[in-house]
């Protein structure tokens, strides 16, 4: 009898002591879940990481872009009694991308992955995931809305979902990988994978894992998950419908990034267009006898600073957008200020070499070519708060 109680103990001793292991389990996994105003969807969130993952081996790192309605504040407020749970509150600095990248890098762990904060990517995949990249046959994983299996209920309109099919086809060119849902950004890799390629990833738009792609060499082996993806649960999407703009900035950086910086060949990209506009308006107010050559070169640069802060804003620096008629009216000012100096030596050299007796048209160009450097400058340092 007392044989069978000392075994009985011993037995008791090793199941504690295994659970006390598997409740300490070294870190493995880390998931950066970049938010805006998302203060709502964080406890939750924690919670849906613990029933998928467990008690250990895991972390949360949020990354906040200097939320209004205190999301920091409260998943710092969780992590001050669980560990698992760290903070990234980013001043000054908005963008998936980069927050993604940012996350991603002040990890400890060995497996990194990127979700959505909102509930609309399911916490339960990343098992799977996890096991794909590391059984060595993968190097990436992740989750598809497209593929057999999944579904995109989730997405706000017809419209996103058109555009993220669009989007699709346009990543298969960028990254030279097929996918189904290059839109999800719901994937995982090894960390060390991100850390070597970190320095060549541009953190501009959205959709970090198609840089990631695009970027790698060799290039890597990805498997793919079906996603159901879900309603959000709280909180304001970090996309609008103009999805298919990240690919913009996508193929810029794949084809110029290594010797132009990308907003700089998208500021150039908008400029061009914005020579267009100019030049139409020109065309349309100039006459000789009535409005004179001054007048409707002023107009016209007007009319062409303020389409290219429109499309800029839309376009250049979407990952810093100004947003709302307050800050868009005074973003515009600011940026016409930022140019002023451009657009007066624009409508000056033009004028002088009008005077000059040179085509009116090309006049306007070297005008317009002169105050294109100026106007990236200061627009990029006190417009939208930064050159990269």
């Amino acid at each position: 009898m007392d044989m069978s109680l000392n075994e009985l103990h011993r037995h008791v001793e090793a199941a504690t002591a295994l659970a006390k292991a598997r409740d300490n389990a070294p870190l493995e996994l880390a998931i950066v879940l970049p938010t805006l105003n998302e203060k709502e969807n964080i406890a939750p969130m924690v919670a849906r990481l613990e029933e998928a993952l467990g008690p250990s081996g895991w972390e949360a790192v949020f990354v906040d872009d200097n939320s209004r309605d205190g999301t920091a504040e409260e998943a710092r407020r969780i992590g001050r009694t669980d560990s698992r749970i760290r903070v990234i509150q980013r001043i000054g600095r908005r963008g998936l991308a980069s927050a993604a990248i940012e996350g991603m890098c002040a990890t400890a762990a060995p497996y990194v992955a990127v979700m959505d904060a909102d509930h609309q990517h399911d916490p339960k995949l990343l098992v799977q995931m996890l096991e794909s990249v590391k059984s060595g046959e993968y190097d990436l994983a992740y989750a598809s809305r497209f593929a057999v299996g999944g579904n995109a209920d989730g997405l706000s309109s017809k419209g996103r979902e058109s555009g993220s099919k669009i989007a699709n086809a346009l990543a298969r060119k960028l990254t030279g990988t097929e996918l189904t849902d290059a839109m999800s950004g719901f994937f995982l890799l090894r960390t060390e994978q991100l850390r070597k390629q970190a320095e060549n990833l541009s953190g501009i738009g959205f959709k970090i894992m198609l840089d990631i792609l695009a970027t790698a060499e060799p290039r890597l082996r990805v498997k793919e998950f079906p996603l159901k993806f879900a309603e959000r649960l709280a909180g304001e999407s970090k996309l609008d419908h103009g999805v298919v703009l990240d690919f913009v900035g996508g193929l810029v950086e794949r084809y110029f990034g290594r010797w132009i910086p990308t907003r700089f060949v998208l500021f150039g990209m908008v400029g061009g267009l914005g020579v267009f506009v100019h030049m139409a308006v020109l065309a349309a107010i100039y006459w000789p006898d009535s409005v004179g050559f001054g007048l409707a070169q002023a107009i016209a640069t007007m009319v062409a600073m303020t389409f290219n802060f429109w499309l800029n804003n839309l376009l250049t620096y979407r990952d810093k957008k100004i947003e709302g008629a307050d800050g868009f009216f005074w973003g515009w000012l600011k940026f016409c200020g930022a140019c002023s100096v451009g657009a007066f030596a624009n409508v000056a050299v033009a004028m002088v070499l009008e005077d000059q007796g040179v085509l009116w048209w090309v006049a306007a160009l070297v005008g317009v070519v002169i105050a294109s450097v100026w106007n990236y400058a200061l627009s990029s340092k006190f417009v939208w708060g930064r050159f990269r």
